[in-house]
């Protein structure tokens, strides 16, 4: 085949023929690989195809929709929208078929949400909804914006001036405000002054999810000059979804690497991570659980850097340059369980499906706002995996996992009991929540 030019835009759905054309149905996006399949009742990491059982909702049912889109071979219809936001665009699927083909299938789904935009066709109704909120509030929630520091209480002191900046997000600012609180406080503890954006606005993660990328862009590029302007040197979040958008789709839609944005993207995991193996910090409290953690999706399989590539596609699918491809295997996944090991008490065990194999609490990239009944679903199946190891709590390490997660263990009236790491690590170096 010529050679032809190509990048990992995603605003140009032509870049991605090739992965849409070239995907053999092998569904290794749908099944847990069988090195690490633990058995037929866990064996699938989809959470679309698994839960609606036809072949449109995988990922390679939506490759060849997308390559007869492109094609001109298929018309626009309901269940086409469906079928594209139907999904978590969690990236199991991605790290799945990088075992195999090396196609870059999360890219395509989300080059095919923004053209579905662009066509007139997308997103979603509530997605529209949420995106006026975010463009009018400066948050997804329809909360009022003044009072987005409304949880700062007494005791909580932000710097004027700092290396760190805590970005706190919209549902650590409205509806977990905990999460803030104590992530404030393991600061606090730490020795480590942090401030807070004079005007903090919404990072934006859902206008892209749904495709709305110009609208995101200029997001993006408001809130990392407002970064720039304070001259911090670490944004830290407690969010996965924030982290994500900050580390990886604020580059990717700039046009930059995350290593250009001119200050370093961490977790709340890491940071604590670091501490405690420098002594800075230290755990007083036992915490007496059964501890099971669940991995969010944008703080593991989809949370390695982003760095910019354009080259030429040759024969067989050779790329010049090189391409290194995101695997889903560098995301944050050690230092979360290191951290909960070490707590006194907490005796830390692993669900079936874990790390990049991880399924899907539901919540994210504008899922619950447009299918709320395949949201509960998906923290129902990942629940079952909770109960199957015998513990007795859940934790994560993003607001969205803990909203979904309590809200279905609320709805059948179970006694799990649910939190953000954030508040098990301040409650084991024994400071109020």
């Amino acid at each position: 085949m010529p050679k032809k030019e190509v990048s990992l835009d995603v605003t140009r759905v032509e870049n991605f023929v090739f992965d849409m054309s070239r995907c053999v149905k092998c569904k290794g996006c749908t099944w847990v690989d069988h090195v690490y399949m633990p058995g037929v009742k866990y064996s699938t990491r989809c959470p679309s195809a698994t839960r609606y059982l036809f072949d449109s909702y995988g990922a390679y049912g939506k490759m060849r929709i997308g390559l007869a889109l492109v094609e001109g071979r298929l018309e626009y219809s309901d269940e086409l929208l469906k079928i594209l936001y139907a999904c978590t665009l969690c990236g199991a699927c991605d790290v799945g078929c990088k075992r195999n083909l090396d196609l870059e299938i999360e890219l395509t789904l989300e080059a095919l949400r923004v053209k579905a935009v662009r066509d007139g066709k997308g997103p979603m109704p509530e997605h529209r909804k949420a995106a006026r909120s975010i463009i009018e509030k400066h948050n997804s929630l329809g909360a009022a914006h003044k009072n987005r520091k409304g949880w700062i209480t007494d005791g909580i002191k932000p710097s004027p001036k700092a290396d760190v900046l805590y970005f706190v997000g919209c549902s650590a600012s409205y509806t977990h405000p905990e999460i803030a609180r104590a992530t404030a406080k393991i600061l606090a503890a730490s020795g480590t002054p942090f401030m807070l954006l004079p005007d903090e606005w919404c990072c934006g993660n859902m206008l892209y999810s749904v495709g709305m990328i110009d609208e995101a862009r200029e997001l993006a590029q408001r809130n990392v000059d407002a970064i720039r302007q304070t001259g911090a040197k670490t944004l830290l979040v407690s969010c996965a979804e924030g982290y994500r958008m900050w580390k990886v789709d604020y580059p990717k839609i700039l046009g930059i690497s995350t290593a250009d944005l001119g200050f370093g993207v961490v977790h709340l995991v890491e940071y604590v991570d670091e501490w405690i193996k420098k002594g800075a910090l230290k755990f007083a409290n036992r915490i007496d659980l059964r501890l099971a953690y669940h991995d969010p999706c944008s703080l593991s399989r989809l949370s390695e850097p982003w760095v910019p590539w354009a080259g030429t596609r040759g024969q067989w699918g050779v790329v010049d340059p090189p391409l290194e491809r995101r695997r889903g295997t560098h995301g944050v996944y050690q230092p979360p369980r290191d951290v909960l090991s070490s707590i006194p008490g907490v005796e830390l065990v692993e669900m079936p499906r874990m790390r990049e194999n991880a399924f899907c609490c539901g919540a994210g990239r504008g899922t619950r706002e447009a299918f709320p009944d395949f949201a509960a679903w998906a923290a129902e199946e990942r629940l079952t995996e909770v109960g199957e190891v015998g513990a007795e709590a859940l934790v994560s390490a993003c607001p969205w996992c803990k909203d979904n997660f309590a809200q279905a263990v609320n709805k059948n009236q179970g006694s799990l009991k649910v939190f953000d790491f954030s508040e098990l690590v301040l409650s084991a170096i024994g400071r109020e929540g």
